[in-house]
């Protein structure tokens, strides 16, 4: 996927040499090639070339909906006041397929790895701030996982000092809102993540550690974000 990303980029700007050589001989005009809503491209372009790249398949696929709406819009297909009256529903039911459909783009061994440690967590280890704060601490405790929630709000999980002797998953979903989960550096780290118009980002930038635990972080992140610290 990488090297056809990296093949449609490098498409990308050998038309662009192409058509600004054109241009320094007079062969065209550059103002030619403009077309009602040509800017639109800068969106459709862009997230079309990151399906081929990125783990973010939902995000991506939203600006090329949002693109195309535009250009349509602009040529006079589509009225800006229809555009409004349909946002939010076809942003919904993306996002609806997304979870529907959110192991299809992983691959079998984390799809069975995200499976298998899924029912480890208990009950207790459920936590949600709804326009609030909330932080959760495992002190050496042993940790086998845990749903987090953040919705206008934020949770700090903060398992420097838990146990961790086995591969174990983190739910987290932030909407509007953040999820930080601090770690020990004796672990790896892997995400699968959804995000509208947010991420997950493991900052801690450590190398792989051969043999140790793994925590997995399955996300899903609207107008929200998850930081690995």
């Amino acid at each position: 996927m990488k090297k056809m990303s990296n093949v449609l980029w490098g498409l990308l700007f050998i038309v662009l040499g192409v058509v600004f050589g054109l241009s320094a001989f007079d062969v065209i005009e550059i103002k030619d090639i403009f077309f009602d809503g040509w800017w639109t491209l800068f969106i459709i372009v862009p997230c079309t070339i990151e399906l081929f790249r990125s783990r973010d398949k939902t995000g991506n696929i939203i600006g090329i909906v949002i693109g195309v709406v535009l250009l349509l819009a602009c040529q006079g297909i589509l009225t800006f006041d229809m555009i409004w009256k349909l946002l939010i529903p076809t942003v919904l039911v993306i996002i609806g397929l997304s979870l529907v459909f959110k192991d299809a783009f992983m691959g079998k061994a984390k799809k069975s790895a995200f499976k298998n440690f899924s029912d480890k967590k208990g009950a207790e280890d459920t936590h949600c701030a709804t326009f609030g704060g909330k932080s959760i601490k495992y002190d050496g405790q042993t940790f086998y996982g845990n749903d987090l929630t953040a919705v206008f709000g934020s949770v700090t999980c903060d398992l420097r000092g838990a146990i961790i002797t086995e591969d174990v998953i983190i739910n987290a979903n932030a909407t509007f809102g953040g999820v930080d989960i601090l770690l020990p550096d004796n672990v790896n780290v892997q995400i699968k993540s959804t995000a509208i118009f947010g991420g997950t980002d493991d900052k801690r930038r450590l190398p792989e550690l051969p043999g140790a635990p793994t925590v997995y972080v399955s996300s899903i992140c609207l107008f929200g974000g998850v930081d690995i610290k």
